[in-house]
């Protein structure tokens, strides 16, 4: 077995990014567009993903939608740089949990791969610390230790780790301390978890996390003092408009063009 931390890049070149949902709590608040077509400091947040992942080496970028996949494809196609192919994959069954749209790259992958939200935003070098730390034969975790700074806590998917071990994880959890941040270098062990988590057919990836932890084969990775969030409801996107123009500030002021977040 690899030593942790002995993936290389080259290792890690597919990556997976779920964006079948309907986004229904920002559609609630008036925000029709499709989650990575949000504006984000003047930005759709699937720019910052996808500059981000080109970075960081990889080739080619899955993309699993659902609803309103004809609006979202028009809108990702033309932010994708040269050198990154997208692979679109249509779940027809995304109104189910996103475990069901993980299962629907079982035939697409045959080596460790990134998989990550995508209405998630991450610093960029969140991306390359994962994939630099991560043990290929494993799932590997990126989590964020920091409670007092996560931006609504109580929505958060929240994990037990011992050592770097993840031996627990739910949002229900009570007794936690650290928060699971979307984003995973897992190897394809995952799908055989999640057709093993299945209850009528549908599963989420949660429960495969889950059901791999008992067995001892989930990694935490920390991602230290680095900044992420989710944007799934208004004040989400507000958090991030507020701290992604921040950032551009402070680099800005430093004279480097640096992108903020991936």
């Amino acid at each position: 077995m690899a030593e942790p931390g002995s993936t290389s890049k080259k290792m890690v070149t597919d990556a997976v990014i779920l964006m079948a949902g309907s986004g229904s709590r920002l559609r609630a608040a008036g925000n029709t567009l499709p989650k990575p077509l949000l504006q984000i400091a003047g930005r759709p947040v699937f720019s910052y993903t996808i500059e981000s992942l080109k970075k960081a080496g990889i080739k080619t970028v899955h993309v699993v939608t659902g609803s309103n996949s004809d609006v979202l494809l028009a809108g990702l196609k033309p932010l994708v740089p040269a050198g990154v192919r997208l692979h679109p994959i249509h779940n027809s069954d995304w109104r189910m949990q996103n475990g069901i749209s993980v299962l629907a790259l079982t035939e697409y992958l045959r080596s460790p791969f990134l998989l990550m939200m995508g209405d998630h935003l991450f610093e960029p070098a969140i991306l390359d610390y994962a994939i630099q730390k991560a043990d290929p034969n494993e799932l590997n975790v990126a989590v964020d230790l920091k409670l007092d700074a996560i931006f609504d806590l109580g929505d958060a998917m929240k994990v037990k780790t011992e050592g770097d071990r993840i031996v627990v994880i739910g949002k229900n959890l009570t007794d936690y301390n650290a928060i699971d941040t979307g984003l995973f270098v897992s190897s394809l062990e995952i799908f055989k978890y999640l057709e093993q988590a299945k209850i009528n057919g549908d599963c989420s990836l949660a429960d495969g996390v889950r059901a791999m932890a008992a067995d001892g084969k989930v990694r935490a990775i920390d991602i230290s003092q680095a900044w992420w969030q989710d944007v799934d409801t208004p004040e989400m996107l507000a958090q991030a408009e507020k701290v992604v123009r921040n950032l551009n500030e402070g680099r800005a002021a430093i004279g480097t063009r640096d992108t903020a977040v991936s």
